[in-house]
């Protein structure tokens, strides 16, 4: 019986890292779509945008309901009624009869994204042998820019033929396979082995590992600054400054989606071999690297060459972080502790983007990018030259 569990980990691994592609895909449809969405409501483009925020926020409250229950009663279960929930609050989306019946749907949808990411993650993590860990850690992350790059081949393809309401459901059809690989993946040793007897041992759990708790949220806070702070204010940086078409600036944004991935899987696997902290360090050279080149170049080449390699940089940090959280996780709680603090970072450092767009009056654009991004940096060498890491550790 062990035997052919521990056959069928890949199931496990695969089901974690498709679930992580079709929740990105469905929270960046609704950033491809926000034209569409504001016809459709009679609302604001900036009302549709608003959404994304409140998606946001509630996030941790999905982290710490999902991830709860998949401490208590397996990381399958919860993981399936998570991809099924996410994907038919997310179909029901265009059929909103008005603009409050759509908040109230982004905003379950945001329960579902934030409850998935610390259930795929301990999947994946407690399923894949240890000395893959790494690998598949920069897999799993490698699945938001995937669900992206999805998202941006299938509008173009889908919504003139069938509409746009269609890109929305399509997604079901990624649902299906998902659930039939969890039900066919075994339950993670390691969860059989460290399962809490109840929701206590889990409060407790969390409690004891309080210095954990805030070290980890501060340094996904950081990362959220550096990641979104090279992102979210780019595409309007090359419209602005540099007077890029919305189609050029869609043309960088998919190259750079693919350096992100690259960056991703190189880092995750190198993070095998060197360690978590020094691979994240690594990575942060990488973007410094590529500042120059990113927020001050004059021709459309060296800026997409910039912003290619700044985010396989961003990206590659990301890529060690289901293992770093997971390995400095306690073990009864290992889908909820790593999922809220990966969410209430994400939280926390949303702001980020109003600062940066501040700066940008008083530094210029360029400056205020480059600025912004050479604190995240020092913040994020500081946070990882002091603080622990578990590489290797039994799951």
């Amino acid at each position: 019986m062990e035997t052919a569990r521990a056959a069928r980990w890949q199931f496990a691994v695969a089901s974690g890292i498709l679930g992580w592609i079709l929740d990105a895909y469905y929270f960046f449809i609704v950033i491809f779509l926000v034209d569409a969405l504001a016809a459709r409501f009679a609302v604001s483009k900036s009302a549709i945008v608003w959404s994304i925020t409140l998606t946001l926020a509630t996030r941790p409250l999905g982290a710490v309901l999902l991830g709860g229950l998949a401490d208590r009663y397996g990381r399958r279960g919860p993981l399936i009624v998570c991809v099924l929930f996410f994907s038919i609050v997310s179909a029901l989306t265009p059929f909103a009869p008005n603009y409050n019946a759509f908040l109230l749907l982004r905003a379950l949808y945001g329960v579902g994204m934030g409850g998935y990411w610390g259930i795929g993650a301990s999947l994946v993590m407690e399923s894949s042998p240890g000395r893959l860990r790494g690998l598949f850690s920069g897999i799993l992350q490698a699945g938001y820019s995937v669900g992206y790059l999805l998202a941006a081949a299938v509008m173009p393809v889908a919504a003139p033929r069938f509409g746009w309401q269609w890109v929305f459901l399509g997604g079901l059809l990624l649902a299906v396979p998902i659930v039939v690989l969890a039900l066919l993946a075994p339950e993670p040793q390691a969860w059989r082995k460290n399962r809490p007897g109840g929701f206590g041992e889990v409060a407790r759990a969390v409690c004891e590992h309080k210095g954990e708790f805030v070290y980890l949220v501060a340094l996904m806070t950081a990362i959220t600054c550096f990641s979104h702070g090279s992102q979210d204010l780019y595409p309007d940086f090359l419209r602005t400054v540099h007077g890029f078409s919305s189609l050029a600036i869609s043309n960088v944004a998919i190259l750079y989606n693919v350096g992100a991935v690259a960056g991703a899987l190189v880092i995750g696997h190198l993070s095998q071999k060197i360690g978590r902290r020094w691979s994240i360090m690594a990575a942060l050279c990488v973007a410094l690297v590529a500042l120059p080149a990113w927020a001050f170049a004059t021709s459309a080449a060296a800026l997409a060459a910039g912003a290619v390699v700044m985010q396989f940089g961003v990206q590659g940090v990301f890529g060690v972080i289901p293992a770093h959280l997971n390995e400095l996780s306690p073990p009864t709680v290992r889908s909820l502790f790593p999922g809220v603090v990966y969410q209430l970072g994400m939280l926390i450092g949303a702001p980020s983007v109003g600062i940066e767009y501040a700066l940008q009056h008083r530094l210029g654009y360029g400056w205020a990018l480059a600025a912004f991004e050479i604190a995240s940096i020092a913040a994020l060498f500081l946070l990882c030259g002091f603080g622990p890491e578990r590489k290797g550790r039994e799951m």
